[in-house]
C-alpha cells in the first residue's frame, strides 16, 4: 500500500499542518480516507464547500463545460462568465463585476482599485485602512494588509499603504482617515481572525463615515459570502451597502474562483489596467453559475439560519455542561468555541477519532463552517461528538 503521507513529506513543501488521514472522495455532508472510513465534515474545506461535496447541480455543470470549453483567453466574450456576473450583480447591492482565481487575487483586486479610485479622485491618496486582527490573504501585500503580526513578520519589510487599527472602534477609525486614506476594507465577521462579531451598529457607523470622508468602503466577504451567516452577503445583516466586495470560498463549491464586486462610482478600471489570465474561465464560471443559483432557487440560506441556529444552541449547552468553554460566537453556520487553555488541538483529535472534522482556528479555539445543505440530523450527530470529544478531554 502506497504511503501517501510519507511521499508528502518527501515532494511538497511543509506549509501546511496537515490532519494525519488522506481523504480520496467525498459526497454530501461526508469524506472518506484511503482506509474506508466515513467522517461528517464540519470544515467544508474552509468554508468553501457550500453545497457539500460533488453536488449534481454542480457536478452535471462542470462536466458538461469540460466537454464544451475549459479556457480560453479574456480577449474574447464567454457565456458561463457573463451569466455570473448577471446572477452576482441581480441579487447584491453593486453593478460591476471581476473575476480572478481567489480571495487573495480579490483582495489585491480590490485594493488596486481603491488605489486607481485615488489617483483619479481623491488627490493621489493610496492608504487603505484594515483591522488588526483581519486577514485578507497570503501574498505579500495581502500579509501587509491583514493586521496579525504572525503572518507579517517573517516577510519584513512589509509593504506600505496599510494602516492597521482596532476592529469595532469606530472613534479609531474616524481619527485615522486622513488625504492619503483611499479606503477602509474590513471583513463582516473576522473569520481566521477568531470568528469575531462587531457591535451592533458598528458596520453602520463606519459606512456613514466612509461616505462622509468620501472615501471607499471594501467588505471583504471571501468567508462570509454566499450564504455562509443567514444571509447571501453578509452586508444585508447591517443594512449598508458596500462601494466595493470581494467573494471568493463558498462562491463555485470547490473550483478556484474569486470575484471583486463594485459599484458604477468604483468601477473605474479600464482596458488594460488589472486582468488574469485564468480569471474568469467558462469551467470556474459554470461551477459558479451552478452554486449561486442552486443556492438562490432553494432558498438555502433559509437552512443556514436554522441549523445555524440549532448549532450556535448546541454549542452554548456545551458551554454551560463543560467550564473549561469559556465562549461561543457566530452568525449562520460559521461559528467558534473557544476554551481557557490550548486544548483545541486535542479536542480536535479527538472528534476525528470519532468521525468528525473540526477546524483548529487558534490554541484556545475551534471553528465549525459545514455545508449549507447541513441536516438537523447532522448537526445532532456533530453535537453528539463534540460532547463526547470534551468528556474526554
Amino acid at each position: 500500500m502506497i504511503n501517501w503521507q510519507q511521499l508528502e513529506h518527501e515532494y511538497y513543501m511543509p506549509t501546511f499542518k496537515r490532519i494525519p488521514i488522506t481523504l480520496v472522495s467525498g459526497q454530501g455532508n461526508r469524506v472518506w480516507d484511503e482506509n474506508g472510513r466515513e467522517y461528517l465534515d464540519f470544515t467544508a474545506g474552509w468554508a468553501v464547500n457550500s453545497l457539500g461535496h460533488c453536488h449534481p447541480s454542480v457536478v452535471e455543470a462542470i462536466t458538461q463545460q469540460a466537454r464544451t470549453l475549459i479556457h480560453i483567453s479574456n480577449s474574447y466574450y464567454t457565456i458561463p462568465q457573463i451569466e455570473l456576473a448577471k446572477l452576482l450583480i441581480q441579487n447584491s447591492s453593486l453593478e460591476k463585476v471581476f473575476f480572478c482565481n481567489s480571495g487573495t487575487e480579490a483582495a489585491e483586486g480590490a485594493v488596486k482599485l481603491a488605489r486607481r479610485y485615488g489617483h483619479l479622485y481623491l488627490n493621489g491618496a493610496y492608504e487603505v485602512i484594515t483591522a488588526i486582527g483581519s486577514f485578507h490573504g497570503r501574498t505579500l501585500a495581502m500579509v501587509s494588509a491583514s493586521g496579525q503580526p504572525k503572518f507579517q513578520k517573517p516577510y519584513t519589510p512589509l509593504l506600505t499603504g496599510f494602516v492597521n487599527i482596532d476592529y469595532n472602534n469606530v472613534v479609531v477609525l474616524e481619527k485615522a482617515i486622513n488625504a492619503k486614506t483611499c479606503a477602509v476594507m474590513l471583513e463582516p465577521i473576522q473569520g481566521e481572525g477568531g470568528v469575531n462579531l462587531p457591535d451592533a451598529g458598528y458596520l453602520k457607523a463606519v459606512a456613514e463615515i466612509c461616505q462622509q470622508k468620501n472615501v471607499l468602503l471594501i467588505l471583504d466577504e471571501i468567508q462570509t459570502g454566499i450564504g455562509r451567516t443567514g444571509r447571501l452577503f453578509a452586508y444585508e445583516h447591517n443594512n449598508i451597502e458596500p462601494d466595493i466586495m470581494t467573494l471568493a470560498k463558498g462562491l463555485a463549491s470547490g473550483i478556484p474562483i474569486g470575484a471583486v464586486l463594485a459599484t458604477n462610482k468604483a468601477s473605474v478600471f479600464t482596458v488594460g489596467e488589472h486582468g488574469s489570465t485564468f480569471g474568469g474561465n467558462p469551467l470556474a464560471c459554470a461551477a459558479g453559475y451552478a452554486t449561486l443559483k442552486f443556492i438562490i432557487d432553494n432558498n438555502i440560506v433559509r437552512n443556514t439560519n436554522l441549523r445555524g441556529q440549532q448549532l450556535s444552541r448546541g454549542l452554548k449547552t456545551l458551554k454551560q455542561k463543560y467550564k473549561f468553554i469559556t465562549d461561543v460566537r457566530g452568525l449562520g453556520l460559521l461559528q467558534a468555541m473557544e476554551f481557557s487553555d490550548n486544548i483545541a488541538q486535542s479536542v480536535m483529535m479527538a472528534c476525528l477519532d470519532n468521525g468528525l472534522l473540526v477546524n483548529e482556528l487558534k490554541k484556545n479555539a475551534l471553528r465549525f463552517m459545514p455545508p449549507l445543505i447541513i441536516t438537523k440530523n447532522e448537526v445532532n450527530e456533530a453535537l453528539e461528538i463534540l460532547d463526547k470529544a470534551l468528556t474526554v478531554i
